[in-house]
């Protein structure tokens, strides 16, 4: 087990001095250093003042902002400072900057089969940041590299957990890749987040940037959503022209307006029925006899 972990926790702070202070000592015994040389010239403290100014000299280390400094010793993690600006720290600490700015990676489009089997063609983004600076250094080998490999498979994993679109007889109960982006982008997160973890790194958000069948069924399952989409229109027009023909026919027979056998109420009701449910304007005819002629 690594040393850092011995006791119990990962990132710890570490133990550095206000770098401008150290700075400004050093410019006090570089004055010194020079009063020393020309007028004391005493070798003894010319050469302690001097190298007084060089031990202050190499441990000088900056920081940008949402930029951590991890600090190791013979192999052995001292802390991790995250404080931006100019610090110091004793010279023979080994430093190491690591960010913790938010990241983007891009998952490039991959070829999966859904849940069905159907291969299709998927792709996201993943926004993330280092959190625990310990694990990402010394948990895994590389952690930017860790957390693309880990997307790519994280991004598969799901995709063959869904269908792409529903089937026959779902009517929305089931959530797909196509209608329900936003539950397979927090199922991606969440299933990253778990891999991820051991690398210290926060995963943030998650979204579907590309999904497509496959080019070799392409074209055969858009004919499939082509029919589907007419079969719900034509549904959705004859449910409606039902329901307005039994209203036309109710408030005609509740006002009295005309009297109707069944022979002219299975014309009209035929009628009704061709003109509501018709892909073209229907053309009116002029009847000058009777039904019965």
């Amino acid at each position: 087990m690594s040393d850092y972990r011995k006791s119990g926790n990962f990132e710890k702070p570490a133990s550095t001095a206000n770098g401008i202070f150290m700075l400004l000592l050093a410019i006090g015994l570089g004055v010194l250093l020079v009063f020393l040389i020309t007028l004391v010239r005493q070798p003894v403290f010319i050469v302690a003042c001097g190298l007084a100014i060089g031990f202050i000299a190499g441990g000088f280390f900056m920081l940008q902002p949402n930029q951590a400094g991890v600090l190791t010793l013979f192999g052995s993690y001292l802390g991790t400072e995250r404080e931006s600006g100019l610090r110091w720290t004793l010279p023979w600490n080994i430093r190491k900057r690591v960010s913790v700015r938010a990241r983007n990676q891009n998952i490039e489009t991959l070829k999966v089969n859904d849940k069905r089997g159907n291969p299709v063609e998927i792709g996201a983004v993943v926004v993330w940041r280092v959190e625990d600076t310990a694990q990402a250094l010394f948990d895994v080998e590389d952690f930017e590299n860790f957390v693309r490999v880990q997307s790519e498979s994280a991004l598969r994993h799901v995709a063959t957990g869904y269908n792409y679109d529903e089937g026959e007889g779902d009517h929305g109960s089931e959530v797909t890749l196509r209608g329900g982006a936003d539950v397979v982008a927090d199922a991606l997160r969440n299933e990253l987040q778990a891999r991820v973890q051991q690398a210290g790194v926060s995963v943030q958000e998650a979204k579907l940037t590309h999904l497509a069948y496959a080019p070799e069924i392409a074209g055969a399952m858009l004919r499939r959503q082509q029919a589907e989409a007419v079969i719900s229109a034509r549904t959705k027009i004859v449910t409606g022209a039902v329901t307005m023909v039994e209203m036309a026919l109710k408030q005609l027979s509740e006002k009295n307006v005309v009297e109707l056998d069944d022979e002219r109420r299975a014309a009209m009701v035929s009628n009704l029925m061709v003109v509501l449910c018709s892909d073209r304007d229907a053309q009116p005819v002029v009847n000058t006899g009777t039904l019965y002629q």
